[in-house]
């Protein structure tokens, strides 16, 4: 198991104390392969927007992957979305994973006066987020009229040094044949797409791949799981829980299941002594499982 990637939350919380900063730079020093947050602007509670944490982030770190988990493609305009990845993704030294979703919130986006798309508009539209990305980084001049967003000799300079990864979070049938044909990732959520629930889902992005002529197995599929090492706190079936060899053991089944990689969620009141029980004893368990 020695191809896994393995990740961490890092929360946007902008609440006294709080230091999203400081808890990258931790994750880096425990030898984690990326830190990752998610996409929600709107809210009473005091937060940090996703893109600036993450830049202010990788500013203050070397070597750790920088992922949106994943970016709410109705909130911003996906050609400016493309500049803003090329430039994070170059000043980071090439770190920068892109994940992208449909849109989850939609009480948000009502609020912030974006509308709210249906559910097949939000497919559209993060079909063609991906399409433009990848046009704006290659190509010069570049036109586009897609259902939901257009394009007309649009040029971003510099382009890219490298294949920016873009990983979609998608559960619906259209949204995971759409991560098969065009995404480079697929990272759903172990609370909305359970074990028994997960294996359909991956079994249609991996045969949408091979229908699109693509390498079924180039893509990396990376499991969002809220995880609790050690005794203490509630059960519930979301959550992956028990000592780090009982955690071990869990994660082991969801490698069997096809998984390439994992975004933990630590639970809990002590989220740094959470990070460190995962990468001291489950993390090497599980490697050398």
């Amino acid at each position: 198991m020695t191809d896994l990637l393995f990740g961490v939350n890092v929360s946007p919380s902008a609440a006294p104390g709080a230091d999203p900063v400081g808890d990258a730079a931790h994750a880096e020093e425990l030898g984690f392969d990326f830190v990752s947050t998610s996409d929600h602007p709107c809210g009473t509670e005091p937060t940090h927007e996703v893109w600036t944490m993450l830049t202010w982030i990788a500013a203050r770190t070397s070597r750790i992957g920088i992922a949106t988990r994943v970016l709410g493609v109705p909130y911003r305009p996906p050609a400016v979305v493309a500049k803003m990845a090329a430039t994070l993704d170059l000043l980071s030294g090439g770190r920068l994973v892109l994940g992208l979703g449909g849109g989850y919130s939609d009480d948000e986006f009502a609020a912030f006066g974006l509308g709210v798309p249906t559910p097949r508009e939000k497919v559209e539209g993060l079909e063609d987020a991906i399409r433009i990305a990848r046009g704006l980084w290659s190509e010069g001049d570049f036109t586009f009229e897609g259902r939901r967003y257009r394009t007309d000799r649009a040029n971003i300079e510099p382009k890219p040094e490298r294949h920016i990864p873009i990983w979609l979070g998608t559960y619906g049938p259209r949204a995971l044949e759409l991560t098969g044909r065009l995404a480079d990732g697929w990272i759903p959520s172990y609370g909305f797409a359970p074990p028994d629930q997960a294996t359909a889902m991956r079994d249609r992005v991996l045969a949408a791949a091979r229908d699109a002529g693509r390498d079924p197995d180039a893509l990396r599929l990376v499991y969002n799981v809220e995880v609790r090492v050690g005794g203490g706190g509630e059960k519930r079936p979301d959550i992956v829980a028990g000592s780090p060899q009982e955690v071990a053991a869990v994660l082991a089944d969801l490698v069997r299941l096809g998984f390439t990689g994992f975004n933990f969620m630590p639970q809990g009141p002590d989220v740094r002594a959470q990070r460190e029980l995962l990468a001291t004893e489950v993390i090497p368990a599980l490697r050398a499982g």
